[in-house]
């Protein structure tokens, strides 16, 4: 299943996000630290790479990711020009109070009376953008909410400090490429529910959970994974809660929802459904993928091109 999801706001905030850029000296873009690379929009990197801003990298939500993971995504990003990474949580004050520092580290420049430092927050939806910018500001300015896509429009505020803020509504890019992209940013509930199917995306979420942390399944629901595939640990969650329809079959849409909420609110454990490791690997399968698609779309080409010259031959000897 390829999920897409690109709200017409969208389009209208990279437009003013692009204008704004020019007066921007750092931009912080929120990720979700369960899959840094799948939540990175593209369009962001592009964005302040035009105008060489420099970037802190907040890894939110690093208390419901796998350590282990965020360490790796840690020092992958810190290896990146112009780039700082910053695992936290929005919900510890302290974890919030270090930014200010952090970013005048970034822009040194910048913060003075006359010549404010000037920080865009970016990020997709539902990262917890503005989750941040009210814990930056000890008040509740920005719209908060579980639902992808809340703020809508701009919003500059001042924090102190000879800082100013502005917040961007979240961003997608107009086609996620890798399907396995859309699949964890759906399970992360960075995608409208009308855009996806339940069902299909706790499928991808179980494989993922067999694969690297079958014990919190057997934790969580007391299921034995060994020899178990996507579909069975549905009906094991189904099985373990009593989720039937009537007739006796397993709820497998109620089950979906129930495992898909407690990977979101960390009742599963602390799960990354990346690492740098299986990023690199799921890139070089996609572009053997695209490759392959170019190849049979160029021969289909040539095929169609020898057919038009031959049919033209066989018209002009008649």
């Amino acid at each position: 299943m390829s999920i897409q999801w690109f709200p017409g706001h969208m389009n209208a905030a990279r437009r003013q996000a692009q204008e704004q850029m020019a007066s921007t000296d750092l931009v912080i873009e929120v990720l979700d630290a369960r899959l840094p690379e799948a939540s990175r929009n593209p369009m962001v990197e592009e964005l302040r790479k035009q105008r060489s801003r420099p970037c802190l990298k907040v890894l939110n939500k690093a208390d419901l990711a796998d350590p282990v993971a965020t360490a790796a995504w840690s020092a992958f990003y810190d290896a990146q020009e112009g780039v700082t990474a910053y695992a936290m949580t929005t919900k510890k004050p302290a974890d919030v109070a270090r930014i200010p520092d952090m970013c005048r580290k970034l822009a040194p420049h910048r913060g003075t009376a006359e010549k404010p430092l000037r920080i865009m927050i970016m990020g997709i939806p539902n990262v917890g953008k503005s989750t941040l910018m009210n814990a930056l500001l000890k008040k509740r300015v920005a719209k908060v909410g579980d639902e992808p896509a809340v703020t809508k429009a701009q919003q500059k505020l001042y924090l102190g400090q000879n800082i100013v803020l502005v917040d961007t509504p979240g961003m997608l890019w107009p086609k996620i490429e890798m399907a396995s992209d859309g699949l964890m940013l759906a399970a992360s509930h960075a995608i409208g529910s009308n855009a996806l199917i339940e069902e299909e995306v706790a499928e991808f979420l179980a494989g993922v959970l067999l694969a690297r942390y079958p014990q919190l399944l057997a934790a969580r629901y007391g299921l034995k994974t060994e020899g178990m595939d996507n579909v069975a640990v549905i009906e094991g969650v189904a099985a373990r809660r009593g989720f039937r329809v009537r007739g006796g079959e397993f709820d497998y849409e109620k089950a979906s929802h129930t495992l898909l909420q407690d990977y979101r609110t960390g009742a599963l454990g602390r799960i990354s459904l990346e690492t740098p490791e299986t990023r690199a690997v799921a890139l070089a399968r996609h572009q053997e993928e695209v490759a392959e698609q170019e190849r049979i779309a160029a021969e289909k080409a040539a095929q169609r091109a020898a057919d038009a010259a031959r049919g033209k031959r066989g018209s002009v000897q008649e």
